[in-house]
C-alpha cells in the first residue's frame, strides 16, 4: 500500500496535520467566542440592528473577518498534508476529499468577501437612518447570501472529511473508533445542512447538534496525530 520513500513524508504530514487541526480550531473557536457570539454582530433577521452594530464595531468586524482569513488559510495546508498522509491509501479517493474541501475553501472565501463588501457599504453611510429603502435591501440580501455561503460551506466539508475519515479507518493510522466518529460526525453534519436548506426553522435546533460532533472529532484527532502520529506500518525489503 505504500512505498518505503513516502513513509517518511507521512509520517511528517500526520505530525502537520494534526498540530493544524488544533490552530484552525483555535482560531475558529476565537471567531466564535471573542468576536461573534459575545458581541452578538450578527442579529437573525435584524439586517438593521446588524448593520448598526457593525458600525458601532468596525474594528472587532474586521478582526473577525482578518482571522477568519487565516482559519481558511490554515485549512489549505492541512488538506495537503491530510492527502500526502493518505495518497498511499487511495489516490484517487484522496483528491477526491482534496477538491471537496478545496471548493469548501473557496465558497467560504467568497463568503468572506461578501462580509467586508458589507462592512465597507455600512461604514459608508454617515448614519443608520440615512439608509434608504434599496440600501436596506441590499444588506438584507448580502447578509442572507453571507449565510447561505456557510450552508454550503458545511455541504462539501461535511463530504471532504466523510472521505478522509474513510480513508483514515481503512488505513488504521489512526483507532478505527476514532475514525468511525470522524464519519459519523462528517455525515451528520453534511444531512443536517440539507435539512436546513428545506427545512430552514430547524436551523436553530440543527446547529448546535451538528457541529458538536464534528468538532470533538477534529479536537480529538489533532491530538491523536500531534502526539500519537500515524501508525503507518513499513514495508519489509
Amino acid at each position: 500500500m505504500e512505498n518505503q520513500t513516502s513513509i517518511p513524508s507521512q509520517f511528517k504530514a500526520a505530525r502537520i496535520a494534526g498540530l493544524l487541526y488544533l490552530v484552525a480550531m483555535a482560531t475558529g473557536l476565537f471567531a466564535e467566542f471573542y468576536v461573534h457570539f459575545p458581541s452578538a454582530l450578527i442579529i437573525s433577521g435584524d439586517v438593521a440592528k446588524t448593520a448598526s452594530n457593525i458600525m458601532a464595531k468596525e474594528q472587532l468586524y474586521r478582526i473577525g473577518i482578518a482571522n477568519n482569513l487565516i482559519t481558511f488559510t490554515i485549512d489549505v495546508v492541512l488538506i495537503w498534508t491530510l492527502y500526502v498522509l493518505l495518497k498511499p491509501v487511495n489516490r484517487n479517493l484522496a483528491l477526491l476529499a482534496v477538491f471537496f474541501r478545496l471548493v469548501e475553501t473557496t465558497i467560504a472565501c467568497i463568503a468572506i468577501i461578501i462580509s467586508y463588501v458589507a462592512m465597507q457599504f455600512v461604514s459608508d453611510a454617515d448614519h443608520l437612518k440615512a439608509f434608504d429603502t434599496n440600501q436596506i435591501q441590499a444588506l438584507t440580501i448580502l447578509h442572507d447570501t453571507y449565510a447561505l455561503s456557510f450552508v454550503v460551506v458545511a455541504i462539501f466539508l461535511g463530504s471532504g472529511s466523510t472521505i478522509f475519515n474513510y480513508l483514515l479507518f481503512k488505513s488504521r493510522y489512526i483507532p478505527k473508533a476514532l475514525a468511525a466518529w470522524g464519519i459519523f460526525a462528517s455525515l451528520l453534519l453534511l444531512m443536517s445542512q440539507f435539512a436546513i436548506i428545506i427545512f430552514p426553522d430547524v436551523e436553530k435546533i440543527i446547529i448546535p447538534a451538528c457541529y458538536g460532533p464534528i468538532a470533538i472529532d477534529e479536537i480529538a484527532l489533532g491530538f491523536w496525530l500531534l502526539i500519537k502520529g500515524a501508525n503507518i506500518p513499513e514495508m519489509k525489503s
